[in-house]
């Protein structure tokens, strides 16, 4: 795994009424802070990516569908530079993934329908001064191709 990157696997508790998922606690040992909570969607076949944040942590939950979530370090100094790591999660693999700043990340739904994604990071959005840069899903500078992969 990416140095810095931690995945929780996620408790489901199901009764008569439905389900619970807790995503992310205050006394969870990776929680870091509270900035913000969004959601977003994507639909079948999209890729969403690439991001990078230069302070923020993001703290990733597929809570509808399915995404290959897909990180690829390429920070100075760090222990794992030039890794890559692919992880599946959603309904079926509930799992929250934090994202340190500094590493490349983007998703690309796999799943039949629209995926929900959930995202607490650390800091608030700023409108005027996003701590983000982004590159297009397949750019030369991250050797990765989103295409599916036959094992």
């Amino acid at each position: 795994m990416i140095d810095g990157v931690a995945v929780k696997k996620l408790r489901v508790i199901p009764d008569e009424r439905g389900r619970l998922m807790e995503c992310l606690r205050s006394d969870d040992d990776l929680f870091i802070k509270f900035g913000q909570l969004y959601m977003t969607t994507t639909m079948p076949g999209i890729v969403k990516g690439w991001h990078l944040h230069h302070g923020q942590w993001d703290n990733v939950v597929c809570v509808k569908g399915m995404i290959k979530l897909v990180l690829c370090d390429r920070r100075e100094g760090s222990a794992t530079r030039g890794q890559i790591d692919e992880l599946f999660m959603g309904e079926h693999q509930p799992l929250l993934v934090r994202i340190p700043p500094g590493v490349w990340h983007g998703w690309k739904c796999v799943s039949a329908e629209e995926a929900y994604i959930v995202n607490a990071p650390t800091e608030v959005y700023v409108y005027d001064a996003p701590d983000q840069d982004e590159l297009p899903p397949d750019t030369a500078e991250i050797p990765y191709s989103w295409d599916v992969k036959l094992r």
